[in-house]
């Protein structure tokens, strides 16, 4: 019985450090994406300096996005090896179009600052591709709820076409563009604000107010495409009903900071460091709602976290490795956080 119990805290325990890798590049990746976006709509907006704040945040952030992606990879085939089969058949065709779009992406912003007379066209293909990255890298929880996976010839595939038209495929995919584009903007705000650009700021806070209720709607939507479509998520759901009431208030707390008096910045409305910690947390707790009613399973009803785990002895060197690695990774992120988004040296560059 104590073995039991280990085991099922050592599964446990593994998949919260993989859901929060996938949450933290969640996060990340739709800040990064949106802020491609943003710079190329206002790419003529001279006036605003609205696209120069964006390249100033994507220069350095985006190829640390990215690494997020290898660890989720990694974390998944460490912890739970006996998932990757089926995972791996199913998102073999999505899976590649993404790796692509991503390279596309990658290449386009490397050569945008390099090429002239280029510049304007390479910046509107990596913005395009950046919107098609979220949408697609979604549609790996809608393939987890079931009815998406079919057997052909004993093998299993993923069935597209049911996918990309169902009512939770669809939902999910309008969910990750709006909220790409609001948690961007509440962040490119924060930065105009730091930057004392007073015209970006007022651009940028205009769009998360635009993209706010958008995003927190298509939410709702989400939920309710469950119902007809994966009936046990939806029921164990409702039971993280607390859960899901208090993230919405943070949702409401986050997005009335954006009226709240500017504090030292009298002149510009709005405090939107509070707006992004909130909106942030509310995310954080409504995953954290949505991973718990997910469990036991990791992709239903064919794989469970019992089912695809590691052998214990395996697991147990992989964490302690894990611990390591973020005790000496970790000064590094906050020195990057602190030099390129809070250092006014930087932020504020001409």
């Amino acid at each position: 019985m104590g073995r039991d119990v280990r085991s099922v805290s050592d599964e446990l325990i593994a998949i919260a450090i993989l859901w929060l890798f996938v949450f933290v590049y969640s996060v990340a990746a739709s800040i990064d994406f949106g802020t491609g976006f943003w710079s190329m709509i206002y790419r003529n907006h001279e006036q605003s300096k609205a696209t120069n704040i964006a390249n100033r945040y994507l220069s350095p952030s985006w190829e640390v996005t990215n690494t997020f992606v290898v660890l989720i990879v990694v974390a998944l085939v460490s912890f739970f090896p006996g998932a990757t089969f089926t995972l791996g058949t199913v998102l073999l065709v999505p899976g590649s179009l993404i790796l692509l779009l991503l390279a596309i992406r990658s290449a386009f912003l490397v050569y945008s600052h390099s090429m002239e007379g280029y510049e304007k066209k390479l910046a509107i293909v990596s913005g395009i591709s950046g919107l098609f990255i979220p949408a697609l890298l979604i549609l790996v929880l809608p393939i987890t709820q079931g009815g998406f996976i079919g057997t052909a010839n004993g093998y299993e595939e993923l069935l597209l076409g049911k996918l990309l038209t169902s009512a939770s495929g669809l939902s999910y995919m309008a969910f990750a563009i709006s909220t790409t584009f609001f948690l961007s903007s509440l962040l490119l705000a924060d930065y105009s604000r730091v930057a004392s650009e007073q015209e970006a700021y007022r651009l940028y806070r205009r769009d998360a107010i635009l993209n706010g209720p958008l995003s927190f709607f298509m939410g709702l939507v989400l939920v309710a495409s469950m119902k007809s479509e994966a009936a046990w998520l939806y029921e164990n759901l409702l039971q993280q009903i607390n859960l899901l009431l208090f993230s919405a208030a943070l949702f409401l707390i986050g997005y009335t900071a954006l009226w709240w008096p500017g504090g030292q910045k009298e002149h510009m409305q709005g405090r939107p460091r509070i707006a992004v910690l909130g909106v942030v947390a509310q995310y954080l707790l409504a995953s954290y709602a949505y991973g718990k009613a997910h469990l036991p399973y990791i992709v239903y009803p064919h794989v469970t976290i019992e089912s695809a785990f590691t052998h214990p002895n395996t697991f147990r060197a992989l964490f302690a490795s894990y611990i390591v690695g973020f005790a000496i990774l970790m000064p590094g992120f906050i020195y990057f956080w602190r030099m390129f988004m809070k250092d006014k040296r930087y932020v504020k560059q001409r």
